[in-house]
């Protein structure tokens, strides 16, 4: 534990860290912002549900648990990995926010009501103000970790395991009906461009790695 505080130190004492994970969390609450109006919008615009070629061939599975508490605690372990891994703090945390700012924009863009049948979610109040539940592409439950994988690609450990569950949280929302199957594949593909794009932008932020070498 000694050690993670003094690689604490030895980023946070850095201006230039400071400032870059400063700007990415002014960033990431301009986006949480931007998805609570997206949300807002698309609840009063949904128009009507869609056949689905997977949702039509399963039933449906009650995952308010994973749905909810489950992503709660996949946010916690987030912010536990990156407490141990600082030096990725400034460009996750941007990442973080460019997908946030555009799933906000493509559920805008896109007005589909959730399936009729869908697995009961009582949400809290903090996830009332972050979904409204016609907010559908993309999936967020799977395209955040698949994030979280891609910035952590050089670990083996950490990629296998927010890969995993990508594809847990992925099933969970086609198994309750909570998603189009279009929502969870589109997901990875619209990941993996936020994910090039974030690189492309805050190219500075690689030479804080070198706590990984």
């Amino acid at each position: 534990m000694k050690k993670i505080f003094s690689k604490h130190r030895k980023f946070w004492s850095q201006k230039k860290f400071r400032y870059s994970a400063y700007f990415g969390f002014g960033l990431l609450l301009v986006s949480l912002f931007a998805n609570y109006l997206a949300n807002s919008y698309v609840a009063a615009k949904a128009s009507s549900s869609v056949a689905d070629i997977i949702l039509d061939n399963i039933p449906v599975f009650n995952v308010d648990f994973i749905f909810e508490q489950g992503f709660m605690i996949f946010c916690l372990f987030v912010a536990v990995v990156l407490f141990f891994h600082p030096s990725r703090i400034p460009f996750a945390v941007k990442s973080i926010a460019i997908f946030i700012a555009v799933r906000s924009i493509s559920i805008s863009l896109t007005h589909l009501a959730i399936p009729p049948a869908h697995s009961f979610l009582d949400l809290n109040n903090f996830f009332q103000r972050m979904t409204s539940g016609n907010d559908l592409f993309f999936s967020a439950h799977t395209g955040l970790p698949y994030l979280l994988a891609l910035i952590f690609w050089e670990n083996k450990k950490m990629r296998y395991i927010f890969l995993g569950l990508s594809l847990f949280f992925g099933a969970a929302v086609l198994m309750g009906h909570l998603h189009y199957s279009i929502d969870v594949f589109a997901a990875f593909f619209i990941t993996f461009g936020v994910f090039h794009i974030t690189k492309r932008f805050f190219s500075t932020d690689n030479h804080f790695l070198i706590d990984e070498v």
